[in-house]
Parts: C-alpha cells; structure tokens; sequence
C-alpha cells in the first residue's frame, strides 16, 4: 500500500530580523574587544543567511518589556520558566494555525478524515500538548490519535514521517498530520563561547506540517510518496551536538567539528542508506540537505560531488529562515516540492542531522497524479 506525502504547509513568526542587522547588534551587545567582535563578525557574514523569523521582539518592543537585550545595553538570562511559558503561548498558535493550512489547502480533505494527529517540537513543552490544541480549536474527531515526540532535535522530521507510513501502512482509511514547530530563539544564551556564538547566529523560529494519507494523488496533483527510510550514527560524535536543559533555558551544544565530522563519515554513513533504498548516488535528481549552516552544506556538496541546483533548495532556506531545527527539512521538502518537475517521477534524497550525532534520511518520489 502505497502512502503520500500530499501537502506541505508552513508558519514563521510575523518578526523578521535581517542577519546584518542581528550581526551588529551581537557586537554591540556582547563583545567588548576586537577579538571578539571580529569572531561574531565573521560567523554571521559567513552564515549564507540572509534573515531569520523569530517570536522575540527586543529590537522592536516599542518600551514593552525585553526578554535578552535591555535597552540600558544590558544582556538578560530569563529563566527556563519564563522562556517556557512564552513558549507555550507562541507555538500553540502556530502548530493550529499550519494545521489549520494542512486541512484547507489539501484537496478533498476535510476536518473529519484526520485519524491521527503526530507533533515535533524540541524547544518547549506544555500539557495538554499541541496535539490537543489541533484537535480542540479545528475540531476535529475526539478519537484522534495524538503522538508528541520531543527533544529529537533538527532531525526528528523524519521519525515523524516514518511513523505517519507506519499508521498508513496498518490503516486504509489513515490521514495523518504531522506538524515540527521550533522557537529556537528563545534559548539564546549570552555566552561568548564560540559554540553558543555559532547556534545564537543560525537558529530561528517556525513551523511545517505534512499530511499523509494513502488516497492515490487525483487531478494532476504533484504529491511525494514515501518510498523508505534509514538512521545510521557517526561513532564518538554525541559531545559535539546535544541538547540539554539548564536553569536559563535550553543549552544547544553546536561544536565548530560538525561539519567536518559530517564531511569524513558521510560516504560511511551514506552506503548504507543507499543500499536500503536499492539505489545509487547517481540516480538521485534533488537533494534535500537539512541546512543547518552553510558549512554543513558546503561539506556535503562537495564530498558527494553534487551539482551546485542539486542543494538549490537547502541554500534557498537557509538564506530566507536560517535554521529552525525539525522544521527545517519539510521548508526544503516544500521548496522542492513546488518546482516544476523535469520528469516524473524525480528522486529525492533527504536528510537531517541531529544530536548523536545521527543521520536521519528518507527517499522520496516526486510524482503527479
């Protein structure tokens, strides 16, 4: 039985901030020498990120309060209560609101023929969850099936996805939304080391949704079916991504050797994902890279000898919304999504990496009904 992806839909906070900008008030704020200055100069300018969304209006506040950056200069560290609570009042809004997106701009699907309702978020927590708020606020049937995975980080997508096909799979009648939310941003943390520097310069906000169901695509709808998954891990690298709780939010830990732990194990890691999908390199049209900086993608492109319009898309996102963790790979997927098909169906490779450091991917056919 065949399940596919029919629709992506997607939610950003209605606050933009332009990199240059965030660039020159990072300085202003948090360095008070040359060096330092000089560090935070070079990672925004080399980020490929053009602008980011975010629920945090410190630039804008127009004398409301500020949750980091005081206007006496000063550089606050809320507690995670309080980033939590703003957290809670945010994502609630925007986990309905592409929910909402995902019923109305899908054809043929209404309100009732959601059978089970699956969230992503590892930037905050409250109960009941965002499944509930979904169900309440569309009303949907009170027999939806809610799941919540949490603290999987920017690759968590993918679980996600695997088990919407594992829902359809086992049921005919399966419709299954699946909605990744992140606010990044509110666990910005005012160290100086350069990790810290390094997430506070590429995490942002918002939020992506997929329906999958397995209704075979009708009116020359193109639509993605969901072909196989795999998970392989790069030994000896959990030091150099993860996520823990702290008394002042949530830490991410970001090492600068991402990348090129990324660079050296990818054809290691990619062999086995290949063999699983029964395919080669060669006979992927789009990669779906989740861009969590533009080193990462730079050391993919080059280690598999990709062409510069195979990662269009992830250098596309990453420009325009900068890294939103689970979010992230449905803005690519969806990018890809809406370009013209040069034959049908087109193969896409995606993947994400997440802490372990793990390397999530699934194989996609790009296909019309």
């Amino acid at each position: 039985m065949a399940a596919y992806l029919q629709n992506i839909a997607t939610a950003v906070p209605d606050q933009i901030y332009q990199q240059d900008f965030l660039r020159d008030k990072m300085k202003e704020y948090l360095s008070d020498d040359r060096a330092t200055r000089s560090i935070i100069h070079r990672i925004y300018s080399q980020s490929g990120i053009e602008k980011r969304h975010t629920v945090v209006n410190d630039f804008n506040a127009n004398g409301d309060p500020r949750l980091f950056f005081q206007q006496d200069g000063s550089v606050a560290a809320p507690s995670t209560g309080t980033r939590n609570s703003l957290y809670s009042e945010h994502a609630k809004k925007l986990f309905v609101d592409v929910a909402r997106s995902l019923i109305t701009d899908t054809p043929d699907i209404e309100a009732d023929d959601i059978t089970h309702v699956i969230t992503v978020s590892c930037t905050g927590f409250f109960a009941p969850g965002p499944g509930y708020e979904i169900v309440k606020q569309l009303g949907l049937s009170r027999s939806t099936q809610r799941f919540h995975l949490g603290f999987m980080g920017c690759f968590a997508a993918f679980p996600a996805l695997k088990m919407a096909k594992s829902f359809c799979d086992s049921q005919d009648d399966a419709v299954v939304l699946v909605i990744c939310l992140e606010l990044c941003s509110l666990h910005f943390q005012r160290s100086r080391e350069t990790d810290h520097l390094i997430s506070a310069s590429v995490f942002a906000d918002g939020g992506a949704g997929a329906l999958v169901s397995n209704r075979t695509p009708q009116n020359n709808q193109t639509v993605y079916k969901l072909d196989r998954f795999a998970t392989s891990i790069i030994e000896q690298s959990e030091d150099d991504m993860a996520w823990t709780i702290g008394d002042t939010g949530f830490d991410m830990i970001l090492s600068t050797y991402v990348p090129e732990l990324i660079e050296s194990n990818l054809q290691s890691a990619l062999k086995p994902l290949l063999e699983a999908y029964d395919t080669n390199k060669d006979q992927i049209n789009h990669w779906a890279i989740h861009p969590g900086g533009r080193a990462i993608l730079d050391k993919v492109e080059k280690n598999l000898g990709l062409e510069v319009q195979q990662l269009a898309s992830s250098r596309s996102v990453l420009s325009d919304y900068g890294n939103m963790s689970s979010a992230t790979i449905l803005f690519v997927l969806k990018h890809l999504l809406d370009q013209p098909m040069q034959q049908s169906p087109e193969r896409v490779l995606g993947m994400a990496f997440g802490p372990g450091l793990t390397v999530e991917s699934g194989l996609f056919l790009k296909q019309r009904g």
